[in-house]
């Protein structure tokens, strides 16, 4: 359904040029974020506090779909994520995030990514 295209097409480009409030709309009020590594965020509220949170540490930052995977109201994106912390130094990997929508609105969210190697990539040398 391209309605649900279009609506995670928004989230990637409000993701990527820190437009954290363009989100808003994008998400149900009762929306899910589910992060590998991280508590579940539960409502609006709280997946919305999650983006600033996790991306301060990035001057840069970009998440680009390089595979999209629809069925139905659900669509798979395998992403890869290049960033450069605010101390210069680069972090790439490889991520996949799994979308429920429901009338192209995003009900849940599952991010997938290895936490370990990002964790050793921002981790201070």
């Amino acid at each position: 359904m391209r309605r649900n295209r279009d609506t995670v097409e928004g989230y990637f480009a409000a993701i990527n040029s820190d437009g954290f409030a363009d989100l808003e709309p994008l998400w149900h009020p009762d929306g899910e974020l589910h992060a590998v590594g991280a508590p579940p965020r539960i409502g609006r509220a709280a997946v919305l506090a999650h983006f600033p949170d996790v991306l301060a540490a990035y001057a840069s930052h970009d998440d680009r779909v390089t595979r999209w995977i629809e069925a139905g109201d659900t669509l798979v994106t395998e992403i890869r994520f290049e960033g450069t912390l605010r101390d210069g130094r680069g972090v790439e990997f490889d991520a996949l995030d799994v979308f429920d929508l429901r009338d192209a609105v995003i009900v849940r969210l599952s991010s997938w990514y290895d936490t370990r190697a990002v964790a050793r990539m921002v981790a201070r040398r």
